[in-house]
């Protein structure tokens, strides 16, 4: 059993920056794969970055791609989003996913584990 819980979520200009973390209780936290997803008013949940249970692999959606960094502390059970140059677009609830896989996923369906959501928002 994994419980996640996101924070760092808030309001900031464009071009700033935010940096969210998702602190993950479980014994199993370093074996999962973890992910960022995102839900903007009336769309769908979408994929932001996904990370290995290691660490050494990352991805991220086209959109944030130069913009954002996924990364891990399996020490302090804590995966982080840095989001920089932020824009309006990014405003989102932003939800931390965990897999009961080590290897990541850019697919939702995939995470089996979600946090309760931190919002994003970006002022023009």
């Amino acid at each position: 059993q994994v419980q996640l819980v996101e924070s760092g979520g808030g309001l900031v200009q464009a071009g700033g920056s935010l940096r969210l973390s998702c602190a993950a209780s479980g014994r199993t936290f370093s074996r999962n794969a973890m992910g960022w997803f995102r839900q903007a008013p009336g769309k769908e949940r979408e994929f932001v970055a996904a990370i290995s249970w290691s660490g050494g692999s990352t991805y991220y959606a086209d959109s944030v791609k130069g913009r954002f960094t996924i990364s891990r502390d399996n020490a302090k059970n804590t995966v982080y989003l840095q989001m920089n140059s932020l824009k309006p677009e990014d405003t989102a609830v932003y939800y931390c996913a965990a897999r009961t896989s080590v290897v990541p996923s850019t697919k939702s369906q995939e995470y089996y584990y979600w946090g309760q959501g931190t919002q994003v928002t970006v002022s023009s």
